[in-house]
């Protein structure tokens, strides 16, 4: 193809992602002119229909805001109201929390590897077509997200917006009879794991290395899921209640997702900042296994986190086997949380990134306020940045192999679109 000075790629629907959105890319004389991540999923209102209501319900409310990962939600919102009423919860309830998290993250990772990712490094259109070629490896994946979900309906309730979770705990605590089966069920999980690793290293991936910064949790205990304070690749670290000094959101016109910056500058959440902050916390199987797979102590290729996943079910599955082999019935399954005027502030490691939830309640524990800020909206700037980077490097490709890379592009962060918990004050400038 001889290259083209003016081109326009408009992708209507974006596939293989979660919730509803679109792409728009625009060069002029051979520049990038426009790039926009289009979000035209309409905002579900979570933060507004939580004002009011009772501080123990927004575990059951926000589990709803998305079906994937409602561990996340609902981890997120206990620590922040927790945080308000002054409880700590205690050793063994954090214990069988990590281990609901762990399952959350076996069965989400699995599902965008194998279904949604995999096939735009194999030439296939979807997952079903992949799994016609590649049986095996799919059934694989479908075997490693049936654990995960084993994980979740034992200790959570249900797989699917868990039931059994609550503010200060657990309503029921799993017997170490019931949670004994579950053990061979895992070890076997942890075997597909690292043979996923080891597929998934071999694929082809593009050169695209990201200057943005990284954002994570860190914490002493272990790879960060479900604690920590948030750190970043320049050196910062800050407390989770000065979350909201240093990410700041805003608003784009193309976009009912908001856009967010840290401290004025682009930044990215999820796996690779996990890793690229946290792998010497890694298992020493899983650091065993992301060193098989050519990975350093740091990745900024965003096209190598599906490599950066993997390995991420690798540690889930070793750490699931810890909790599950040391695991002691606690005496009870909850600290009881009373009503007490306060701001609290919880965050933790969705599969896709740092999910943080900020409320306010009342002396009678009812929700004054709240902000959710999910881990996609964190990052669609930098999304956008990377489409560009990837277009002005690629404009020698025709436009179907383009526009493929740039969804590809879009998919490696695994995007949650249905996300949009949040009230918009739209507004508009007309010139």
């Amino acid at each position: 193809m001889t290259h083209r000075a003016n081109r326009t790629l408009q992708v209507s629907g974006l596939a293989r992602v979660e919730g509803e959105g679109a792409l728009h890319v625009r060069t002029v004389d051979g520049e990038v002119d426009r790039v926009e991540l289009n979000i035209y999923e309409p905002p579900r209102f979570f933060e507004a229909f939580l004002r009011g209501r009772d501080f123990r319900e927004p575990p059951d409310i926000t589990a709803r805001i998305c079906g994937i990962c409602p561990v996340a939600y609902q981890m997120s919102a206990c620590l922040a109201i927790e945080d308000a009423c002054g409880v700590d919860v205690g050793d063994a309830v954090r214990a069988l929390r990590r281990l609901l998290y762990c399952g959350e993250w076996i069965s989400s990772h699995a599902l965008h590897i194998y279904l949604l990712h995999a096939p735009d490094f194999l030439g296939f259109p979807d997952g079903i077509a992949l799994a016609r070629e590649h049986r095996a490896a799919v059934e694989r994946g479908l075997v490693l997200k049936k654990a995960g979900n084993q994980i979740m309906d034992l200790v959570g309730g249900r797989a699917i917006h868990p039931v059994n979770v609550r503010v200060g705990g657990f309503y029921r605590a799993p017997t170490p009879d019931e949670l004994r089966p579950l053990a061979e069920t895992v070890r076997k999980a942890l075997d597909h794991a690292l043979a996923t690793v080891e597929w998934v290293a071999g694929f082809d991936f593009p050169d695209l290395e990201v200057p943005h910064d990284l954002m994570a949790l860190r914490d002493d205990d272990g790879y960060p899921l479900d604690r920590g304070s948030p750190h970043v690749s320049s050196g910062l670290s800050f407390p989770v209640a000065e979350f909201g000094d240093h990410v700041v959101e805003h608003q784009v016109a193309h976009s009912t997702a908001l856009h967010a910056r840290l401290d004025d500058r682009l930044f990215l959440v999820g796996p690779l900042a996990r890793y690229s902050l946290n792998s010497d916390r890694l298992s020493p199987v899983a650091r065993e296994a992301a060193s098989s797979a050519g990975l350093g102590p740091v990745c900024r290729n965003p096209f190598r986190s599906i490599v950066v996943r993997a390995v991420e079910v690798v540690y889930a599955a070793e750490e699931a086997l810890r909790i599950i082999g040391a695991y002691e019935h606690p005496d009870a399954p909850c600290v009881e949380v009373g009503p007490r005027a306060g701001v609290g502030h919880g965050v933790t490691e969705a599969p896709r990134g740092l999910l943080y939830h900020r409320y306010e309640l009342d002396a009678a524990g009812r929700i004054v306020s709240t902000d959710i800020v999910p881990p996609t909206s964190q990052n669609q700037s930098a999304i956008e940045a990377d489409v560009t980077s990837v277009v002005r490097s690629h404009q020698h490709l025709d436009d179907h192999a383009l526009q493929s890379l740039c969804e590809q592009t879009i998919r490696n962060y695994d995007p949650c679109i249905s996300c949009s918990a949040h009230f918009l004050d739209f507004t508009r400038e007309r010139a």
